[in-house]
């Protein structure tokens, strides 16, 4: 059988970035040509970074999209790669879309999700995502016009099939496409966002869609981050019968190499399913050489589930701070569970000296809070001051004479300003500590608790911040360092300390109901019967749905926040601010 050295280039893309993401591209090509790669490949869109949103509808970033690659294959090529073949994906435009203009119903100026196949200096080969996802995070239809080929590389005698992230998602198109046009590898580059568990629906996608395409498929995934969303990696090589035979490690940048036997390539043409024409060029007629495979690929070890949402975080928090050409962090500490935990997140994705921490405590505040912020500090080594807000409270106070809840916000105000204060003069992004279950709620002050330029764990419900936090202090034990996150604020009782003797049960439910109710009417969209029918009381569910539907306008002004759920706060879940739909009504 021919045989067929395939790398596999896991990378990390910034939006926009057409000048860095292509020098990353040359850089990894020229990795996999020391390693005598034979075809080479990049993520989806990693010449223009993944997504692209209305820049997809900007003209002229089209038009640069298409320049930059056009360059990059003549670069590719005096650099001395031009007989190895190149798959990159960019924004292009369709030609015959755009000629049929005006249309209702297509995006202005007809972009699409492409890829190409750069080799010999040129752009021997293009084409577009076939099926375009509109789902979730994903809004393809607004940007884009859908591919209708099955586009076939011939590469040293082998024929390789080509496809877009989506086209394995969806059932039809280029999958069975691919086995009735004869295939022997079927190459899928992708930019498929992150959700918890997503890895083991991957994994069997990728294994079901190889023995549907009746060949080796690999699935060429990207890493880093881009605002909210996180990309993870994780790419995959399965044999036709489903056997999986090489695996990406998770959240790591790097190629993976492996030799692969393949069938000989047959006489492609015509139609196939789905009414996709067969896009075939020849690159390399004749197979290799008969040469002893040497790399296999590997199979990465998999990360538990509590270290992969941590890792996860991680890098969300560190591509958002690098991408925006920021440096430092800052944010305040109150010992509390939520601060200790992003700000070992911060630690561990920006370094300890560029965190800045601030304790903040009012008359309220109790004496093992300020300890516990004290000696996280210590533990991690981040910078810390504490600037007690009495005298601003007393000044506001005595002019405005407050009370009650209005007396309990001011305080997180005075702390939200104090740090907006600090940012302003020191140059630091202020990260804001809410947790999941605190933004469903609306259990969060407006221009207080909620100020801030990123919300690390704005995706993780109150228990997994738990889970989270334990996690990091046995990880940091396993590795013979000190925990980073003082035992008393894991096993304290939530407070937010705005008033004597508060704790964050006077308010809400215990968080193991609070977050059972929140996941089954946030993340599944259950009803309030439904959710009753599951076992809750009724009083405690249709409280806190009414919670959770007043709390919109609260979520709208919250920043952005790694999202680590199928369905997290922003274009994950769109509900209206206006609304007088109620559950419980």
């Amino acid at each position: 059988m021919p045989q067929l050295r395939l790398a596999l280039n896991q990378i990390d893309s910034t939006v926009g970035d057409l000048v860095g993401n292509a020098e990353a591209i040359v850089h990894w090509t020229r990795h996999s040509a020391e390693q005598g790669a034979h075809l080479v490949a990049f993520p989806e869109m990693a010449l223009t970074g993944y997504p692209v949103e209305d820049l997809a509808l900007r003209s002229t970033f089209v038009d640069a999209s298409r320049e930059a690659l056009r360059a990059l294959a003549v670069r590719l090529d005096g650099e001395g790669f031009g007989e190895l073949p190149v798959v990159v994906g960019y924004l292009d435009r369709s030609e015959k879309a755009l000629a049929n203009e005006p249309r209702y119903g297509q995006p202005a100026g007809a972009p699409q999700n492409a890829a190409a196949v750069l080799h010999r200096g040129r752009v021997a080969l293009t084409f577009a995502k076939h099926h375009l996802p509109n789902y979730g995070v994903f809004d393809e239809y607004r940007y884009f016009v859908p591919g209708d080929t099955l586009p076939m590389i011939r590469v040293h005698g082998i024929d390789v099939a080509l496809a877009i992230c989506e086209d394995l998602w969806q059932d039809g198109g280029r999958v069975p496409a691919a086995r009735s046009a004869g295939a022997g590898l079927l190459l899928s580059v992708n930019a498929s966002p992150y959700e918890r568990e997503k890895d083991d629906t991957r994994l069997d996608l990728v294994r079901k869609r190889a023995q549907e395409a009746g060949c080796t498929t690999a699935y060429l995934a990207m890493i880093g981050g881009q605002d909210e969303l996180v990309f993870d990696g994780d790419s995959i090589v399965v044999a036709a019968d489903g056997e999986v035979i090489a695996r990406a490690p998770q959240f790591a940048e790097g190629c993976v190499l492996i030799d692969l036997d393949l069938p000989a390539a047959a006489v492609p043409g015509g139609t196939v399913d789905d009414g996709l024409v067969i896009d075939h060029v020849t690159l390399s007629a004749d197979p290799l050489p008969a040469y002893e495979p040497e790399l296999t690929g590997g199979y990465a070890d998999r990360l538990d589930d509590d270290e992969e949402v941590y890792s996860a975080l991680v890098v969300g928090l560190r591509a958002y701070v690098a991408k925006n050409g920021f440096r430092t962090v800052l944010l305040g500490l109150s010992g509390g569970i939520d601060s200790s935990l992003v700000a070992a997140i911060a630690c561990d994705a920006l370094g300890a000296q560029n965190v800045y921490g601030i304790s903040m405590p009012s008359r309220y505040s109790s004496e093992h809070s300020k300890d516990d912020a004290a000696e996280l500090a210590r533990r991690t080594g981040l910078n810390f001051r504490t600037v007690p807000i009495g005298p601003m409270f007393d000044a506001y106070m005595e002019s405005l004479g407050l009370t009650g809840l209005a007396e309990e916000n001011l305080q997180s105000r005075l702390r939200g300003t104090l740090l907006m204060a600090v940012s302003n003069q020191e140059g630091h992004i202020v990260l804001a500590p809410g947790n999941k279950s605190e933004l469903a709620v609306g259990y969060s002050t407006l221009y207080g608790d909620s100020v801030g330029a990123y919300g690390p764990i704005k995706d993780v419900y109150k228990n997994l911040v738990f889970r989270l936090a334990r996690w990091r202090n046995r990880a940091a034990l396993d590795r013979g360092q000190t925990p980073p996150i003082p035992e008393n604020s894991i096993t304290k009782p939530p407070s937010a300390e705005l008033r004597p003797g508060q704790v964050d049960t006077d308010s809400l439910p215990d968080y193991d109901v609070l977050d059972a109710i929140l996941e089954l009417y946030v993340d599944r969209d259950q009803g309030l019967d439904a959710i009753v029918a599951a076992g809750y009381d009724p009083e405690v569910v249709t409280r806190t749905l009414l919670l959770v539907d007043r709390a919109e306008y609260k979520r709208r002004q919250y920043p952005p926040g790694t999202k680590i759920s199928a369905k997290g706060f922003g274009k994950d879940r769109r509900l209206p601010i206006t609304n007088r739909w109620r559950e419980h009504e």
